[in-house]
């Protein structure tokens, strides 16, 4: 193993997964072999942007702030056609998304569970029913605030974010208990 290799930084959960969640699921679902066990593949991060079509700054000022939550530039997301009734041209820019994964992931998903989700106003977990029936889980934040890297005195409107964390399990099940695994609080 080069020095390099050892010396690398591993995120907690990405530790976690390897030490106690792998071979927990092991346990639990009877897999022979470590390669059977989900793991987390990545997470999508999406941010509309649906006043950028009187104000194009907004697009921007939107990546900006999903650059400081994720920790990696985001890609602007184009409008394919033109709609006339909303006032869109083909080819505007109108949202921002970043896949999220490797270390990146892991630090990400930390910073949600532990950080972010207890931040909510009114929290009562996340719902048990928004997973789509592959094993990937998709939840949505209506404000940005709730991350530590946003100031809340620099951002110029509150806007919500979708957030999609893609699994390798084959049912809803074993993804549940994935992230279980990653103390995601659901709801009771």
């Amino acid at each position: 193993m080069t020095a390099a290799k050892k010396d690398r930084y591993v995120p907690r959960l990405q530790q976690r997964y390897q030490e106690t969640v792998k071979p927990d699921m092991m346990k639990k679902f009877g897999y022979t072999n470590g390669f059977q066990v989900p793991r987390l593949d990545k997470i999508v991060i999406n941010m509309g942007v649906g006043e950028a079509v009187n104000d194009s700054k907004k697009t921007k000022n939107a990546a900006e702030e999903l650059t400081l939550i994720a920790g990696q530039k985001p890609v602007i997301t184009k409008s394919r056609k033109a709609i006339a009734s909303f006032k869109l041209r083909g080819g505007l820019g109108i949202g921002c998304k970043v896949t999220l994964r490797r270390e990146k992931m892991y630090e990400f998903l930390d910073r949600l569970v532990n950080i972010a989700l207890p931040r909510v106003r009114d929290f009562r977990g996340v719902s048990v029913k928004s997973f789509d029936g592959r094993g990937n889980y998709a939840l949505g934040l209506k404000e940005q605030i709730v991350f530590p890297e946003i100031d809340y005195d620099k951002i110029d409107e509150i806007r919500g974010m979708d957030i999609v964390i893609c699994t390798t399990a084959k049912t809803d099940n074993e993804a549940r208990e994935l992230l279980r695994a990653f103390d995601m609080p659901f709801q009771q």
